[in-house]
């Protein structure tokens, strides 16, 4: 049986691995690490042909549980392990699992880096706007004011919007979506993983322990309605409970008008223009002042940096030739100690 044929077989079973599940009651990786399961036989994709790689944090123990090859790297390196590896075996279909603090803190310079690049990587970061595994210090994401044990008199450090730097590095796929709506999760990941190119996905995901209710504004059903925009391309930035409210431009500022109030005039969702200027400007909507988008920001093809390394060594062969390695020792400026 063909590999292609064997991948079509597989279930989320398949992609369960026999380790216990070590994150804490009521955690949101657990749904995380659900949806990616179900997704994987989605592919068409052979098992072997997966890789995981994360850093370090409670989001980073993903790996272990995928029945996949992966590995649990350095702390903010993943991006870069995952880079090499596909560099190395393009066929692959290569993950990296990260964190709030992981990819936007010590490992701030490989995610940008990664995201400029255009690797053809699925990068997860799972953001409870904490570091859950070191037990409750803020992170880069963590809001002004955040009182925890290291900022016991509140932070006063402006956050960082993951969406925003992803698209200010050039990122060719940016998404958000958030742990308890699994629908939308699920219709997220799947365009990800259908990405070619660099695909990268903000999970709002709730720490039970150490940040209970980060994300209680846009996931209560009492409220959600009105503090979250679900971005559809192609469609108007509309929101609430009956698509009554709308977001339009007063020149270069957005305002919130009521959506039968010059429905011409609202903004429409452009996931696919070349510039990612609409989409960074969505970046920057926060609650209470404006709803959170939620979908897919930006969604364009370009070379990837593998395709382009590929054709790289293909000129250098057709014009030079194939070299050896004794070649290579015994070029350039050589000498000889007598």
């Amino acid at each position: 049986m063909s590999n292609l044929s064997t991948a079509s077989l597989l279930t989320k079973k398949d992609f369960e691995s026999n380790q216990d599940v070590r994150w804490c009651p009521g955690c949101g990786d657990y749904a995380v690490l659900a949806q990616i399961q179900k997704l994987m036989p989605q592919l068409g994709i052979p098992r072997e042909n997966f890789a995981f790689i994360s850093g370090i944090g409670c989001s980073s123990r993903f790996p272990y549980y995928m029945e996949t090859y992966g590995m649990h790297s350095i702390h903010g390196r993943a991006p870069a392990v995952a880079s090499g590896l596909k560099l190395a075996r393009p066929e692959l279909s290569v993950w990296v699992v990260t964190g709030d603090g992981d990819a936007l803190a010590i490992g701030g310079n490989h995610f940008i880096h990664a995201m400029r690049r255009n690797v053809d990587l699925k990068v997860i970061l799972l953001n409870n706007r904490i570091y859950g595994l070191t037990k409750g210090q803020y992170s880069p994401t963590s809001e002004l004011g955040k009182k925890t044990k290291t900022t016991p008199h509140g932070s006063i450090d402006r956050p960082f919007s993951p969406v925003a730097v992803a698209l200010g590095a050039g990122a060719t796929f940016v998404a958000r979506t958030v742990d308890s709506d699994q629908a939308h999760m699920a219709q997220v990941l799947k365009r990800a993983a259908e990405h070619k190119g660099t695909a990268f996905v903000e999970i709002f995901q709730n720490c039970i322990v150490f940040n209970d209710g980060a994300y209680d504004a846009i996931t209560d059903k009492s409220v959600r309605d009105e503090a979250r925009l679900l971005l559809e391309h192609g469609k108007p930035l509309v929101f609430g409970k009956n698509k009554d409210k709308g977001i339009r431009l007063r020149g270069l500022e957005p305002e919130v008008v009521a959506a039968g109030e010059g429905a011409g005039d609202l903004v429409i969702h452009d996931e696919s223009a070349e510039h990612s200027g609409l989409a960074f400007f969505l970046s920057q909507f926060d609650a209470p002042k404006f709803p959170v988008p939620l979908g897919v920001f930006r969604a364009v093809r370009q070379p990837t940096y593998e395709e382009m390394n590929i054709q790289l060594h293909a000129d250098a062969e057709a014009r030079k030739g194939r070299g050896t390695l004794a070649g290579l020792f015994n070029s350039g400026d050589t000498w000889t100690i007598e």
